[in-house]
């Protein structure tokens, strides 16, 4: 069941006099339960996505549901239940994400307090989901008692406290080691399988990109490529294929290092095969002056 539809999203934002646009009709789609990532470069509209998906923000244009939600069609009280319901958020810099002066399972408490849960069922919840995130023993220290690792699983645990149906991370082991980055990886791996929370991840982690079913490559604000695993039943990578993305306008984008490879420049010849379609660089068109390749970098 599809859970996420991004279709034609734009989202402009004005700096000064300037127009930036950070999504360029973007479309998406996430089934329901599905663990994925979103990789980039800086600039390509991730943590944009991230944040429009979150309620954080508005986009300029297009559509996007989640669930039931209509994200372009809600009052600002709205937004703040969604925020608090439906969608949970880990983000790369800890401090974003816990209060120093409680106790981790203070902080896993904190959300479900404000959202009117009863003390008892909200120590219950919080000890539960720090079990799951293998931090039970660790529950009465304070943020500055636990490792980048181990904050970041108190987080995840923090972004779970209102059983959301969405969990987002925006690099969330940006900043810890590689060992770290696996315990974070596999406390959500067990969430998303414990309670079937969709989770999107978005990272510069190739490790992580490479734990999750499904990437999808993010550039110029639109997505651009995917990449589906199928797994045996140990986890273990059984088939990998790499797509690139068509979109509603027909449009494709070519990864880079085939462009290059073959030197495509302004334009490209296709045609239509039987069962597929060639594209190869147009060999007779204009040649391009060493001068303009360097205006053009």
């Amino acid at each position: 069941m599809v859970y996420i539809t991004c279709e034609n999203l734009v989202k402009i934002y004005k700096v000064a006099d300037l127009e930036v646009v950070a999504l360029q009709g973007l479309d998406l789609t996430v089934e329901a339960g599905e663990m994925m990532a979103l990789v980039g470069p800086s600039g390509s509209g991730k943590s944009t996505l991230l944040n429009i998906l979150g309620g954080l923000d508005v986009p300029s244009a297009g559509r996007v549901r989640v669930g039931e939600y209509n994200l372009l069609d809600m009052s600002p009280r709205q937004q703040v239940v969604y925020r608090r319901t439906e969608v949970g958020f880990v983000w790369q810099q800890t401090a974003r994400n816990l209060l120093g002066y409680l106790t981790a399972l203070e902080n896993v408490e904190l959300p479900m307090a404000l959202n009117g849960v009863g003390h008892k069922e909200r120590r219950k919840r919080a000890m539960e989901l720090l079990d799951a995130v293998g931090l039970a023993a660790r529950a009465n220290h304070r943020p500055e008692h636990l490792s980048g690792g181990e904050q970041q699983r108190v987080a995840i645990a923090v972004a779970m406290a209102n059983r959301p149906h969405l969990l987002l991370a925006d690099e969330p082991t940006g900043e810890v080691d590689s060992e770290a980055a696996a315990d974070i990886f596999e406390s959500m791996r067990l969430l998303n399988r414990e309670y079937g929370v969709t989770i999107v991840i978005v990272t510069h982690d190739m490790n992580v990109s490479a734990r999750v079913d499904r990437v999808v490559g993010m550039r110029d604000g639109r997505t651009s490529t995917e990449v589906i695993r199928r797994r045996d039943e140990r986890g273990e990578t059984i088939h990998e294929e790499e797509y690139v993305l068509l979109d509603k306008s027909g449009r494709l984008q070519l990864p880079h290092p085939y462009i290059e490879a073959l030197d495509m420049r302004d334009r490209v010849k296709v045609r239509l095969e039987t069962d597929h379609i060639g594209v190869w660089p147009d060999k007779n068109g204009k040649k391009r002056s060493p001068s303009q390749d360097e205006e053009e970098r």
